[in-house]
């Protein structure tokens, strides 16, 4: 009975073995005749009678026989179906290459929400990272300003490698690290959640020392199934004799890739210990202040494609530079375009450059003004006598920048001892007096919410006085805030239900992740050395989900060490664009002479100096008579803005517009749109 349960394991065809099988049937039908079998025993019996299956995708029964001597893999095959309506494939096998070589092709789910130019992004540090773009070099740098995607398209490279490859369709990498500052390591887990769900698995490091952080990464190392390690640099610094030897980490990912400017930090150095040749940077402005802090950044993707330091600031950087001068010559001009064209055709094959211009067909139209403001009184005496005296005080010149800065939010900023019970003036600075107007025309004819941006803590305590004293509900940021606490706050700021109408953010903590689209108005209150921390607590509102049209307001002290701070930052921003933007219409403007004079007030400019300085060839006495070139690109190049010496043809911002006599002396204008026609 037991042997009539299992099935044959062999099959015989001599008439003998056919004979003791037809008995062995008419004895079982008798005994099932004496001895009837239950419903579940016959139902047991059919499924032991079945024959095995390898349960294997790739494994499949001949048609020919049910054996499983028989049974034939197909052989390899890719993750992701190829030929899949709207597949990103990035990678094709070539005619003739080995049956092993399979196509690779991104995840369906991250295809779905990837936008055209993220996709081109993908097949670009994709082909980077696997050696097709530089033979021999395995390192990229993604330079999309913000707004663009970065992170998804990091994530959607970062998932593809670690899951798959040509190869048998086996992972091209094993592991993966992720560097981040550590106020973004749990933001790097929550959007590997966000996109990739619970399939993605990976271990998180924020900080620790000790025995116990080797031990983590140790056992990350040695767990197969997680692939991905995000970790700070303060992390890594401290820890990098445990993955300085592992063999098993594929991809490096630097966020904030720019803080590996200078290849003499410990970071820098630290980065460099570990084995791995692929290696992508993450970083919306490679170019912070020169062109030297540009090469490390692209020396350390990919050693060696620009020569040593000194080879190129020898061949690339002096005669770049000297070119830019507003008195270079000829000769150096045309000299230094070609070294700048040879510049640019090396980098552009590991570096991938997309402008937030790209927005624009996503979000709605964002208007960039910069908003000169005439200081009062009070701030010219404070400010001039400040200036005469400077020398003799026991102080820096970093910290007189500093003082003079101060004088220009607001006088009573730069008293050495102000009492605490001092009521708050905004009349006696020229740009808090503008700005009282300018939320008090925003409240009264809209429901727009403001972000109010500054660099200073005094002044943000400036900023809460006004709004206490005008009934603004507001929130504040700054960077002694938690990152659990301040995701917190811009989510209730960001609710439509939300009644606070102003968020007070220090720039200091403005490229942390924010994404402040519950405000459609920003006000950058005073300016920074770098144009990138600028930029980036700028781009805050002009996000994904934003729904309104934006405005985004640059207070500027007209004639002050504020003028001169900002042409610097439009010469650094001039520099990226003709670098990282091959944009080779930037004007030439500022000699090097001409930002060195910082204390000087010019006190008998009505307008604007910097637009002195431009020689705007459009405006006569002022007053601009011709529009900018229909095909000009306006992004860095202020000499192709709007320009407003009066309020008789601004259209632009009627808030504005109706607070113009509380001191605004000129604005330049432009927005992410074709520039309007001037009447």
């Amino acid at each position: 009975m037991r042997r009539s349960l299992a099935p044959s394991r062999r099959s015989t065809s001599t008439p003998d073995a056919k004979k003791r099988r037809t008995s062995s049937r008419e004895a079982e039908q008798e005994n099932e005749a004496e001895n009837p079998v239950s419903d579940h025993e016959k139902f047991i019996r059919d499924l032991l009678a079945r024959p095995f299956r390898v349960p294997l995708k790739n494994f499949v029964t001949s048609a020919s026989t049910k054996t499983l001597g028989r049974r034939k893999p197909v052989g390899p095959r890719p993750l992701h179906d190829p030929f899949e309506e709207n597949a990103l494939v990035l990678f094709s096998p070539k005619p003739g290459q080995p049956k092993e070589i399979v196509h690779v092709v991104v995840d369906p789910n991250l295809t779905r929400v990837l936008r055209p130019h993220q996709r081109e992004g993908v097949k670009f540090m994709y082909d980077c990272l696997t050696g097709a773009q530089i033979e021999g070099s395995y390192g990229c740098i993604m330079a999309d300003e913000m707004g663009l995607g970065k992170t998804l398209q990091t994530i959607t490279v970062i998932w593809s490698l670690v899951r798959q490859g040509p190869t048998y369709g086996k992972p091209t990498v094993s592991k993966a690290l992720i560097v981040t500052p550590s106020s973004l390591v749990k933001n790097w887990a929550n959007e590997l959640k966000k996109w990739l769900g619970d399939r993605a698995r990976y271990v998180t490091l924020e900080g620790g020392s000790g025995k116990s952080v080797d031990d983590d990464i140790a056992g990350f190392l040695s767990n197969r199934c997680v692939p991905i390690l995000i970790l700070s640099y303060e992390t890594l610094r401290l820890h990098i004799a445990a993955l300085r030897d592992s063999s098993s980490v594929g991809l490096i990912v630097c966020d904030e890739g720019h803080r590996l400017k200078n290849s003499d930090n410990q970071t820098y150095r630290s980065l460099n210990e570990l084995k791995t040749p692929r290696r992508l940077l993450l970083s919306g402005t490679p170019i912070q202040n020169d062109l030297l802090e540009y090469f490390s950044l692209v020396h350390f993707v990919n050693n060696g494609i620009l020569g040593t330091g000194a080879e190129f600031r020898k061949k690339f950087e002096n005669p770049i530079l000297r070119s830019r001068e507003a008195d270079s010559t000829a000769d150096q001009r045309s000299k230094g375009q070609e070294k700048l064209d040879e510049l640019v055709g090396i980098v552009n094959r590991c570096l991938i450059r997309r402008t937030n211009a790209l927005l624009s067909q996503y979000l709605p139209i964002k208007h960039e003004l910069v908003v000169c403001c005439n200081l009062t009184d009070a701030q010219k005496k404070a400010y001039k006598d400040f200036s005469k005296s400077y020398d003799q005080k026991d102080c820096t010149a970093l910290a007189a920048i500093t003082t003079l800065k101060k004088i220009c939010n607001h006088p009573s900023l730069a008293e050495e001892s102000r009492a605490a019970s001092e009521k708050f003036d905004p009349s006696q600075s020229g740009k808090f007096h503008i700005l009282d107007g300018l939320l008090a025309a925003i409240k009264a004819t809209s429901n727009d919410k403001v972000v109010l941006v500054s660099n200073y803590t005094q002044t943000m305590e400036l900023f809460e006085q006004l709004c206490r004293m005008r009934g603004y509900g507001y929130f504040r940021l700054d960077g002694t805030m938690s990152s659990k606490k301040r995701d917190k706050l811009v989510t209730q700021f960001n609710d439509v239900n939300s009644s606070e109408m102003v968020f007070l953010l220090s720039s200091k903590a403005g490229g942390c992740g924010l994404n402040i689209i519950g405000a459609n108005r920003l006000v950058m209150f005073d300016p920074d050395w770098n144009p990138a921390s600028d930029q980036q607590a700028m781009a805050r509102v002009w996000r994904d989900g934003q729904r309104k049209p934006c405005y985004v307001y640059r207070l500027i002290s007209t004639g002050s060490i504020e003028e001169k701070i900002f042409q610097r930052q439009t010469h650094k921003t001039i520099l990226s664009s003709v670098v990282v933007d091959s944009s080779a219409q930037a004007e030439r403007h500022f000699s090097t002479a001409d930002l060195r004079d910082l204390f000087r007030l010019d006190e008998h400019e009505l307008h604007s100096s910097t637009h002195s300085q431009i020689k705007c060839s459009r405006c006569v006495n002022n007053i601009q008579v011709r529009p900018p070139p229909d095909d000009a690109d306006v992004s860095s190049d202020l000499s192709l803005w709007h320009h407003h010496s009066s309020k008789n043809h601004f259209t632009v911002d009627m808030a504005l517009k109706k607070i113009w006599h509380f001191g605004v002396t000129f604005v330049f204008a432009q927005n992410s749109h074709k520039p309007r026609q001037i009447p």
